[in-house]
């Protein structure tokens, strides 16, 4: 058992050819967390949210970008707005309605804020992504893309004396869901 969805970061970035714009460091046979710790460890540890990001399950994703936003914007528990309230609610009930509300909040909210981008991870996570009058499916590559642009965009928010700890920390959020041997969500 490899701890992770793919048995070599080659297969992710094989699933994900994204990943490999997202991430500097060439792929390797390398087991995912094996390629993670020297990520976290290399000269731009920002790479290893881009590859948590790619490596987890949709749901654990977004579990994982909200655990993460809340930590590096400080955001208490119920001082959450619209968006992080309904991606976490898509989290705890991944029914196709609360996808949606996630998306809708998601993509009305300011993008210059990581909370609309962790609804928008959710609401990409699969279906119909397009307005209620046309049939847009999601990608694959979508809700990941969401989950490292919100944990970027929040990290942006801390301090420069702060940056390297909050960053290994929303790193260690990610290792114990990554840890877990998933199927393909």
């Amino acid at each position: 058992m490899t701890g992770s969805r793919f048995s070599s970061t080659r297969d992710l970035f094989a699933a994900f050819p994204d990943a490999e714009r997202d991430i500097s460091a060439a792929p390797s046979d390398e087991p995912p967390l094996a390629f993670l710790d020297r990520l976290r460890r290399g000269e731009t540890p920002e790479d290893a949210v881009s590859l948590l990001a790619y490596a987890l399950g949709r749901r654990e994703a977004v579990w994982w970008a909200i655990q993460s936003v809340r930590l590096l914007c400080g955001i208490a528990a119920g001082q959450e707005d619209a968006p992080l309230q309904a991606a976490e609610a898509w989290v705890r009930d991944p029914d196709d309605l609360l996808r949606r509300n996630a998306l809708r909040l998601g993509m009305g909210g300011n993008q210059r804020l990581a909370t609309p981008w962790v609804a928008l991870a959710a609401g990409w996570s699969g279906g119909n992504v397009g307005p209620s009058h046309a049939v847009v499916p999601a990608s694959p590559e979508m809700t990941p893309k969401a989950v490292r642009t919100a944990i970027l965009v929040a990290l942006a928010t801390v301090t420069a004396r702060d940056r390297a700890s909050r960053l290994q920390a929303c790193i260690d959020l990610g290792v114990p869901l990554m840890q877990l041997k998933r199927g393909v969500s």
